[in-house]
Protein backbone atom coordinates (compact mmCIF):
# COMPACT_ATOMS: atom_id res chain seq x y z
CA UNK A 1 0.00 0.00 0.00
CA UNK A 2 2.80 2.44 0.92
CA UNK A 3 4.69 1.62 -2.28
CA UNK A 4 1.62 2.42 -4.38
CA UNK A 5 1.20 5.78 -2.58
CA UNK A 6 4.86 6.73 -3.07
CA UNK A 7 4.71 5.72 -6.74
CA UNK A 8 1.57 7.83 -7.26
CA UNK A 9 3.22 10.81 -5.58
CA UNK A 10 6.36 10.46 -7.74
CA UNK A 11 4.32 10.19 -10.93
CA UNK A 12 2.35 13.27 -9.91
CA UNK A 13 5.55 15.24 -9.36
CA UNK A 14 6.95 14.13 -12.72
CA UNK A 15 3.73 15.13 -14.46
CA UNK A 16 3.91 18.56 -12.85
CA UNK A 17 7.53 19.05 -13.93
CA UNK A 18 6.73 17.97 -17.49
CA UNK A 19 3.73 20.26 -17.92
CA UNK A 20 3.75 22.60 -20.86
CA UNK A 21 4.23 26.33 -20.50
CA UNK A 22 1.13 28.37 -21.43
CA UNK A 23 1.47 31.98 -22.62
CA UNK A 24 -1.79 33.92 -23.10
CA UNK A 25 -2.59 37.53 -23.61
CA UNK A 26 -3.67 40.31 -25.89
CA UNK A 27 -2.31 41.95 -29.01
CA UNK A 28 -2.29 45.73 -28.87
CA UNK A 29 -2.49 47.24 -32.35
CA UNK A 30 -4.10 46.65 -35.71
CA UNK A 31 -4.76 42.94 -36.15
CA UNK A 32 -5.94 41.41 -39.40
CA UNK A 33 -7.81 38.11 -39.67
CA UNK A 34 -4.61 36.36 -40.79
CA UNK A 35 -2.32 37.61 -37.96
CA UNK A 36 -0.47 34.95 -35.99
CA UNK A 37 1.75 35.15 -32.90
CA UNK A 38 4.64 32.69 -32.90
CA UNK A 39 7.50 31.64 -30.66
CA UNK A 40 10.87 31.11 -32.34
CA UNK A 41 14.20 29.87 -31.06
CA UNK A 42 16.75 32.50 -32.07
CA UNK A 43 20.51 32.54 -32.54
CA UNK A 44 22.65 34.45 -29.99
CA UNK A 45 22.37 37.36 -32.45
CA UNK A 46 18.55 37.28 -32.51
CA UNK A 47 17.94 35.65 -35.90
CA UNK A 48 14.98 33.23 -35.99
CA UNK A 49 16.15 29.61 -36.34
CA UNK A 50 13.18 27.34 -35.49
CA UNK A 51 9.49 28.02 -34.99
CA UNK A 52 8.41 26.23 -31.82
CA UNK A 53 4.77 27.33 -31.74
CA UNK A 54 2.41 29.60 -33.67
CA UNK A 55 -1.23 30.48 -33.03
CA UNK A 56 -3.84 32.71 -34.67
CA UNK A 57 -4.92 35.93 -33.02
CA UNK A 58 -8.67 35.93 -32.40
CA UNK A 59 -10.39 39.05 -31.16
CA UNK A 60 -6.98 40.54 -30.30
CA UNK A 61 -6.31 37.58 -27.97
CA UNK A 62 -4.00 34.58 -28.22
CA UNK A 63 -3.03 31.56 -26.15
CA UNK A 64 -0.08 29.32 -26.94
CA UNK A 65 1.40 26.23 -25.38
CA UNK A 66 5.17 25.95 -25.57
CA UNK A 67 5.84 22.25 -26.29
CA UNK A 68 7.78 20.28 -23.68
CA UNK A 69 10.11 18.87 -26.34
CA UNK A 70 13.61 20.24 -26.77
CA UNK A 71 14.42 22.42 -29.76
CA UNK A 72 16.28 20.76 -32.63
CA UNK A 73 20.04 20.35 -32.24
CA UNK A 74 20.68 23.06 -34.88
CA UNK A 75 18.69 25.54 -32.75
CA UNK A 76 20.72 24.87 -29.59
CA UNK A 77 23.94 26.69 -28.65
CA UNK A 78 26.48 26.21 -25.91
CA UNK A 79 25.66 28.67 -23.15
CA UNK A 80 28.77 30.78 -22.57
CA UNK A 81 29.27 34.23 -21.01
CA UNK A 82 30.00 35.59 -24.50
CA UNK A 83 26.65 34.60 -26.02
CA UNK A 84 24.22 35.50 -23.23
CA UNK A 85 22.22 38.37 -24.72
CA UNK A 86 19.17 37.87 -22.54
CA UNK A 87 16.98 40.78 -21.38
CA UNK A 88 18.61 42.64 -18.48
CA UNK A 89 22.04 41.01 -18.86
CA UNK A 90 24.97 43.43 -18.57
CA UNK A 91 28.63 42.33 -18.51
CA UNK A 92 30.36 40.76 -16.72
CA UNK A 93 28.46 37.48 -17.13
CA UNK A 94 29.13 34.19 -15.31
CA UNK A 95 27.65 30.81 -16.24
CA UNK A 96 27.86 28.06 -13.59
CA UNK A 97 28.16 25.07 -15.92
CA UNK A 98 28.31 23.73 -19.45
CA UNK A 99 24.85 23.39 -20.99
CA UNK A 100 23.16 23.72 -24.34
CA UNK A 101 20.51 26.44 -24.51
CA UNK A 102 17.89 27.98 -26.77
CA UNK A 103 16.27 31.38 -26.31
CA UNK A 104 12.65 31.79 -27.44
CA UNK A 105 11.43 35.14 -28.75
CA UNK A 106 8.04 36.23 -30.01
CA UNK A 107 7.22 37.24 -33.58
CA UNK A 108 4.07 38.06 -35.50
CA UNK A 109 3.33 37.47 -39.16
CA UNK A 110 0.41 37.47 -41.53
CA UNK A 111 -0.53 33.96 -42.68
CA UNK A 112 -1.36 35.17 -46.18
CA UNK A 113 -2.18 31.75 -47.64
CA UNK A 114 -4.05 30.65 -44.48
CA UNK A 115 -2.12 27.37 -44.14
CA UNK A 116 -1.51 27.70 -40.37
CA UNK A 117 2.25 28.09 -40.61
CA UNK A 118 4.79 30.67 -41.70
CA UNK A 119 6.12 30.52 -45.25
CA UNK A 120 9.18 32.31 -46.67
CA UNK A 121 7.07 35.02 -48.32
CA UNK A 122 5.47 35.97 -44.97
CA UNK A 123 7.73 38.49 -43.18
CA UNK A 124 8.37 38.04 -39.45
CA UNK A 125 8.17 40.97 -37.06
CA UNK A 126 9.76 40.60 -33.62
CA UNK A 127 7.58 41.74 -30.72
CA UNK A 128 8.10 41.80 -26.96
CA UNK A 129 5.66 40.06 -24.63
CA UNK A 130 5.21 42.19 -21.52
CA UNK A 131 3.31 41.96 -18.25
CA UNK A 132 3.10 45.56 -17.11
CA UNK A 133 6.67 46.89 -17.21
CA UNK A 134 8.19 43.39 -17.07
CA UNK A 135 9.46 41.58 -20.15
CA UNK A 136 8.67 37.88 -20.58
CA UNK A 137 11.84 35.88 -21.20
CA UNK A 138 11.79 32.17 -22.12
CA UNK A 139 14.82 29.89 -22.39
CA UNK A 140 15.43 26.15 -22.73
CA UNK A 141 18.49 24.40 -21.25
CA UNK A 142 19.55 20.75 -21.20
CA UNK A 143 20.74 20.93 -17.57
CA UNK A 144 20.45 23.07 -14.46
CA UNK A 145 22.58 26.22 -14.57
CA UNK A 146 22.86 29.63 -12.90
CA UNK A 147 23.58 32.77 -14.91
CA UNK A 148 24.81 35.86 -13.06
CA UNK A 149 25.48 39.34 -14.44
CA UNK A 150 25.85 42.96 -13.38
CA UNK A 151 23.18 44.86 -11.38
CA UNK A 152 22.19 41.81 -9.32
CA UNK A 153 21.08 39.64 -12.26
CA UNK A 154 20.67 36.03 -11.13
CA UNK A 155 18.78 33.44 -13.21
CA UNK A 156 18.53 29.95 -11.77
CA UNK A 157 17.54 27.94 -14.81
CA UNK A 158 16.30 24.35 -14.56
CA UNK A 159 16.48 21.68 -17.25
CA UNK A 160 13.75 22.22 -19.87
CA UNK A 161 11.79 25.37 -20.68
CA UNK A 162 11.96 28.24 -18.18
CA UNK A 163 9.99 31.49 -18.17
CA UNK A 164 10.83 34.64 -16.22
CA UNK A 165 9.53 38.17 -15.95
CA UNK A 166 12.49 40.54 -16.09
CA UNK A 167 12.45 44.04 -14.57
CA UNK A 168 15.33 46.37 -15.37
CA UNK A 169 16.03 49.45 -13.27
CA UNK A 170 18.84 50.31 -10.89
CA UNK A 171 18.92 46.58 -10.29
CA UNK A 172 17.72 43.71 -12.44
CA UNK A 173 15.17 41.34 -10.96
CA UNK A 174 13.73 38.12 -12.28
CA UNK A 175 10.66 36.35 -11.04
CA UNK A 176 9.03 33.17 -12.31
CA UNK A 177 6.30 33.54 -14.93
CA UNK A 178 3.02 31.71 -14.34
CA UNK A 179 0.32 30.79 -16.87
CA UNK A 180 -2.26 32.95 -15.05
CA UNK A 181 -0.24 36.11 -15.85
CA UNK A 182 -1.50 37.71 -19.04
CA UNK A 183 0.96 39.36 -21.39
CA UNK A 184 0.57 42.09 -23.99
CA UNK A 185 2.19 42.10 -27.40
CA UNK A 186 2.33 45.55 -29.03
CA UNK A 187 2.27 45.71 -32.83
CA UNK A 188 2.40 49.47 -33.33
CA UNK A 189 5.44 51.01 -31.63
Amino acid sequence: MKTRHVLSLMLGLLATQASALIVSGTVDGTVTADTRVSGWVVSPFGQPVQEIVGVPVQGNRFSMEIPIAAPTARAQVALTPQNVSWPGVIDPVAVSGQVQSAELRFFTYRDLNNNGRRDDAEPLREVAAQAGRSTLFIVWVNGDVTVKANKGYVAQVKRGWNAFLVDVGRAVSLRPFAADIGVTVRLNR
